[in-house]
């Protein structure tokens, strides 16, 4: 389903674009620990991608091997994974695999201790081994995925260069500041069938903002939903808050809460049903007239949280 006209306020004009800056690393020197541990080191003591650290990568698959480490009889390695991939046979040499494990390896691993692999985009934390893929899991520096929610766009990046996606490859309507006007209309609200949804990106505060307007069902009830979510961490997403509006003939619907991050996928917080749910007949209720046109101004603004006394906040109010 398809919003017929989309009409955008925004209370100002214009937007910054930030430059995307690649980062590069040489000049590596090593040091090695007391307790055997060794450690490549780079400018600012980030570790790169070592020859050793490519022994570990599995030629099959090119991740990092875990425990158990398997080889052949003439000693080419992979990943437990691959081994079931392969049909026992080693893909260097086509040799028989059998159950031969690389303990050396998995030994040489266990005194590793390697950057995470998210250090050129600026972590600077080194883990041992086995303990750096859970920290990329969560690593607050990992590329954020694309937040379009209506082609699964697979597209990851840092916040530069999904903003710069959104606006050349998806098209998305840019605005700078944090207050917003924006008018729903749809020519047959009936149907509710697929979820449709909309999506605009605000710049205030530095920061980037995502704003969603969507239908779908919700259980047998058909709804209409907007909610805002924060180009960025979750921690920082926590020092900002927002309002929504939606309303006329004397009667308004407010939701006011923090936005969510662009972490936690569109599918996620809209199933979570957190932000502004309008009912359809109350929808339609406010569209007026003959009650068979959608049109709905929803309206809001964003603000941050930055100072306290005495245990209360006092927002830093956009104008």
């Amino acid at each position: 389903m398809d919003l017929d006209n989309i009409e955008c306020v925004s209370s100002s004009d214009g937007m910054e674009e930030d430059e995307i800056h690649s980062h590069h690393h040489s000049e590596f020197s090593s040091t090695k620990h007391r307790n055997g541990a060794t450690n490549i080191l780079g400018p600012n003591g980030i570790t790169p991608a070592t020859s050793v650290h490519e022994l570990l990568e599995c030629p099959v698959c090119t991740n990092s091997m875990y425990p158990p480490i398997h080889q052949c009889h003439n000693g080419h390695t992979l990943c437990s994974t691959c081994k079931a991939r392969v049909h026992n046979r080693c893909p260097t040499c086509r040799q028989e695999l059998g159950d031969i494990r690389c303990l050396a390896l998995e030994k040489v691993a266990e005194s590793l201790e390697l950057p995470c692999k998210y250090y050129s985009l600026g972590c600077p934390e080194i883990f041992p081994y086995y303990s750096k893929l859970k920290h990329e899991t969560v690593c607050n520096f990992r590329p954020y995925s694309c937040p379009y929610a209506g082609s699964e766009c697979s597209v990851v990046g840092d916040i530069p260069f999904l903003v710069a996606h959104l606006r050349d490859d998806h098209k998305v309507d840019m605005h700078t500041g944090c207050t917003f006007n924006h008018r729903y209309v749809k020519s047959n609200p009936r149907e509710v069938e697929n979820a449709t949804w909309m999506l605009t990106v605000f710049h205030c505060f530095g920061q980037y903002f995502c704003l969603h307007f969507e239908a779908f069902q919700l259980g047998m009830a058909p709804v209409y939903m907007a909610f805002l979510r924060f180009m960025g961490d979750e921690n920082d997403a926590r020092n900002y808050s927002y309002s929504l509006e939606v309303g006329a003939n004397g009667r308004k619907l407010i939701w006011e809460g923090t936005p969510r991050s662009v972490r936690d996928s569109h599918r996620k917080v809209r199933d979570s049903h957190d932000g502004l749910i309008i009912q359809r007949n109350m929808a339609l209720f406010f569209s007026g007239g003959d009650r068979k046109e959608l049109k709905l101004r929803v309206t809001g603004r964003i603000w941050k949280e930055q100072n306290q006394e005495n245990g209360v906040c006092i927002p830093n109010i956009c104008s």
